[in-house]
């Protein structure tokens, strides 16, 4: 089991944090995806280590970008 935080830059609502949680969610490998909006920090769960730049592509995707 695999646990990354990111920090994203940008979110001021539920409707961000559901965004950037729906996207990170897709990516492939990722288990669970929690996200603290006070603090921007997503905790990614997965069995292997995520690639970031999958990670970093669906914040963006989302409209945020990683701090």
């Amino acid at each position: 089991m695999s646990t990354q935080t990111f920090t994203v830059t940008g979110m001021t609502c539920g409707h961000c944090v559901a965004s950037v949680t729906e996207e990170v969610s897709e990516v492939a490998g990722v288990e669970d995806v929690d996200v603290v909006l006070e603090s921007g920090q997503v905790t990614v769960t997965s069995a292997e280590p995520v690639d970031e730049s999958a990670v970093r592509a669906a914040v963006e995707e989302a409209g945020y970008q990683l701090a």
